[in-house]
């Protein structure tokens, strides 16, 4: 069974950073890339960064300059680096694995960023 964690939410101020992570275990296989995304209260969820398995990264245009990721997908496991916070960042964020069986993702993890 596929099981895809993600930690490191949490409450900060505007301006400040947090460090998410995401692990995966379980029978995946070949991972070919790895994705966060975010839901805001009454919002589609969105893409928020994706890396490939090497080591290319995309970002949506409103967390440029912002946020970093970086992983291992060998490891399976990826990381956003989120700095400069907005209030406008406040969300549940997930991670979501790309394999060749399919894509997996995890519970997601709250934000919450005070103005």
């Amino acid at each position: 069974q596929v099981q895809v964690v993600e930690s490191g939410g949490g409450l900060v101020q505007a301006g400040g950073s947090l460090r998410l992570s995401c692990a995966a275990s379980g029978r995946l296989f070949s991972v070919n890339g790895m994705d966060w995304y975010r839901q805001a209260p009454g919002k589609q969820r969105e893409l928020v960064a994706s890396i490939t398995r090497h080591g290319t990264t995309n970002y949506a245009d409103f967390v440029k300059d912002r946020f970093t990721i970086s992983g291992d997908s060998a490891k399976r496991m990826v990381f956003l680096q989120m700095n400069s916070l907005h209030f406008e960042d406040t969300a549940v964020y997930y991670c979501k694995m790309r394999t060749l069986i399919g894509t997996f993702w995890g519970q997601g993890t709250q934000v919450t960023v005070s103005s």
